[in-house]
């Protein structure tokens, strides 16, 4: 299982933490200090559209009027907080966030 991420994420650090508290090994990928992979990045905005981009966060307002209108697969490669997290691949099968139907599927 491979879950993307920020470090400094909350969030990701509370998935991080019950993934492996139930023995699940996990490979993190810090998407700030690795960067978003090209072949990554579509798979996951083909899965989730644009609810993959969080425009609730610092960084997107922060960028002001002109920086938003941009591709969305273009702002999120240059600007990797854009994204909602945690980002998780399990074999193949794509999961966003940490709520609560996230948390049952891979912690079933």
């Amino acid at each position: 299982m491979k879950l993307y991420g920020l470090k400094n994420c909350d969030t990701c650090r509370r998935a991080l933490k019950s993934l492996s508290e139930r023995g699940i090994e996990v490979a993190f990928v810090d998407l700030r200090a690795e960067g978003v992979s090209k072949s990554i990045l579509p798979r996951f905005y083909a899965a989730f559209g644009d609810e993959l981009l969080n425009r609730r966060s610092t960084t997107w307002r922060n960028l002001g009027v002109d920086g938003r209108s941009g591709d969305p697969l273009t702002l999120m490669a240059a600007h990797p907080a854009l994204m909602k997290r945690p980002l998780i691949d399990r074999a193949g099968q794509l999961h966003l966030g940490w709520g609560r139907e996230v948390r049952s599927a891979l912690l079933a």
